[in-house]
């Protein structure tokens, strides 16, 4: 009973409201960045929604792993931005517009790409029949009502009622917050009988196409010429998930425990992943402002 009212109830809520909280930090004007930069923004989104996916069937096809794992990783790889990468960005003094940009823009096409990564995942990995995957549409409806549709409210209340959009915008994100790190908190202590096993048999993996999506998204920045900062937003951007997401499609869509452990997981390699690209990229630019003034 505990368990249903957490995968039924608590948990869409709280990913409900971290998607408001989103919603109140994004304004129409994110969206017209697209034709101020769009080679990076098109390639920030290529990474996020096309490349990674690949990314993380490459890494089922190469590293053995049990079916459940496998589909977990197109779940999380499936669930491309959050909110929480505009902070990290943020902190590793990237482009922050870009990064808002391209969150906005993955929050609405992965509603409607997710079901179809994550029924062919199902089908490849487990064998899974037409009976057994999500249910295209409905999945596309669910999805809307928890993701898309509180992001728009954010967003009209912004738009609509500036100062009341402002003042909320740090409280709700604040709660936003601790609603994240409750799912999270939540998953665990639903598998804290297999805490070790968990992290012994998923860790690896996650922490291994974490660091592997980062350097790919900074690298592909670099390649196509991009500057340092918009480098670093799209690096952040496809190492970032939306682990809410993945948790909710995987305890709650697909009610199975054993897909929400990678995403669950993943949340907390990420973060520290996240930590460690700061640090490294805020030394980097420290060195590099030593340069400059002995120069």
């Amino acid at each position: 009973m505990e368990s249903d009212l957490i995968i039924n109830i608590i948990l869409p809520v709280s990913l409900g409201i971290i998607m408001f909280g989103m919603g109140t930090s994004l304004v129409l004007d994110d969206f017209k960045r697209i034709f101020v930069y769009p080679k990076a923004v098109l390639i920030g989104a290529f990474g996020q929604i096309v490349l990674l996916p690949i990314l993380g069937y490459l890494f089922c096809l190469f590293i053995d792993m049990t079916p459940e794992t496998a589909v977990g990783v197109m779940i999380v790889v499936s669930c491309a931005g959050g909110a929480l990468s505009n902070l990290i960005v943020y902190l590793a003094r990237g482009d922050v517009a870009l990064s808002v940009t391209l969150t906005a823009i993955s929050c609405i096409v992965t509603a409607f790409t997710i079901p179809f990564i994550v029924n062919v995942s199902l089908n490849h990995f487990m064998g899974m029949t037409n009976e057994s995957l999500l249910p295209v549409g409905e999945t596309n409806l669910r999805l809307f009502v928890i993701t898309l549709l509180p992001v728009w409210l954010g967003m009209a209340l912004r738009h609509f009622y500036p100062n009341a959009g402002a003042r909320l915008e740090k409280p709700v994100n604040r709660l936003a917050t601790i609603m994240f790190i409750g799912i999270f908190v939540g998953v665990i202590i639903q598998e804290r009988e297999q805490l070790t096993t968990l992290f012994l048999s998923v860790g690896s993996v996650v922490l291994g196409l974490n660091l592997v999506a980062m350097i790919l998204g900074v690298l592909l920045a670099r390649m196509v010429k991009l500057n340092r900062k918009q480098s670093i937003s799209i690096g952040v951007e496809i190492g970032l998930q939306n682990s809410a997401s993945g948790i909710f499609i995987a305890a709650t869509l697909l009610g199975n425990m054993a897909f929400a452990s990678v995403p669950a997981v993943y949340s907390f390699v990420m973060l520290f992943n996240a930590a460690l690209f700061i640090g490294i990229v805020r030394k980097q630019s420290y060195v590099m402002q030593e340069r400059l003034v002995n120069s």
